[in-house]
């Protein structure tokens, strides 16, 4: 399997990948050319066939896994590929793990700590909310621990959302630990729900794409939803309680810039805005850097917003 993480410049390079999207264009000359999004579980790289009317280009739509032969190049920093050949390959050709990026740690293992944090909560109408999650709801429990926690940026792997929501409910128990004023069963709650939303707003592999769902009401809008729907079923919940969880949800991006509809007005939410933007950040540092084996300085990443590099060892 030739990775795309291991593709030099200016390479002959042939292999199997899936498509994820492709679409037509035409040249400053008038010729129609077809550029495709093409990925393994390393990475994604852009396909241009210029000839679309070549005999060595087989018809192929998005969702396929076809063969290509071809020349990389860097254009603006991204890997490309020239494509000489292409073939829809069949399915005893590829093995689908080698085209699903996957969290490094173990799924079941991970489902148990927050199956364990969840026990931990003491507040009954919280603690029976969480049950209804991550106990009684296996549709919710199979999307929840396959899932990713993004379309790209961080944790954008299947168990992405699970890695992510276990991390991030896992610091607010120490800072609950280290704050004593804090609600920790209200903390720990929203912590682990508070991207529940994406198990509808993002698509499962290998599209790992917006839903319908996603692009008009985004996750935010859709958690607080389905925590409504479930508190609703606990009878005589505390509609001050169901506030404060739901006060959580909607600020825990912070600023109203970056999705919030409100910024935190409960130190909680404060709490788990600041976690859930460290593991983000923490994360998107650990990927930036996974395959970087030299000291010098990486370049501006937009999502750290700084220029990066490695730590000197």
């Amino acid at each position: 399997m030739n990775y795309i993480k291991d593709f030099q410049e200016n390479a002959q390079v042939e292999g199997i990948y899936l498509c994820k999207s492709k679409m037509i264009g035409v040249t400053k000359n008038g010729n129609d050319y077809m550029s495709a999004e093409l990925a393994d579980k390393t990475g994604t790289f852009s396909a241009k066939i210029w000839d679309v009317n070549s005999a060595g280009i087989q018809d192929f739509d998005e969702g396929d896994y076809v063969e290509v032969s071809g020349q990389t190049k860097v254009f603006k920093g991204q890997m490309q590929m020239k494509v000489d050949r292409l073939r829809v390959a069949s399915s005893d050709e590829y093995d689908i793990s080698d085209y699903v990026p996957s969290s490094r740690f173990d799924i079941n293992d991970m489902f148990k700590q927050v199956l364990a944090l969840a026990e931990s909560v003491e507040n009954p109408y919280l603690r029976q909310l969480l049950k209804a999650f991550f106990v009684d709801d296996t549709d919710f429990v199979s999307k929840f621990t396959n899932i990713s926690a993004a379309k790209s940026v961080h944790h954008a792997f299947c168990g992405g959302l699970l890695e992510h929501s276990l991390s991030v409910a896992t610091m607010c128990d120490s800072i609950a630990k280290h704050y004593d004023f804090l609600n920790r069963d209200l903390l720990i709650t929203s912590a682990l729900l508070h991207d529940c939303g994406k198990t509808v707003e993002l698509s499962a592999f290998p599209k790992n794409d917006y839903t319908d769902e996603g692009n008009f009401l985004g996750h935010i809008v859709i958690g607080v939803e389905m925590i409504n729907r479930k508190a609703e079923q606990i009878k005589d919940f505390p509609t001050g309680l169901r506030l404060q969880l739901d006060h959580c949800i909607v600020s825990h991006h912070h600023e109203l810039e970056y999705g919030s509809p409100k910024k935190p007005a409960l130190s909680e939410a404060m709490a788990l805005a600041y976690a859930d933007d460290l593991d983000a950040k923490m994360e998107t540092f650990r990927e930036a850097l996974e395959n970087v084996s030299t000291d010098e300085w990486l370049g501006f990443n937009r999502w750290i917003d700084s220029n990066i590099r490695r730590t000197d060892v």
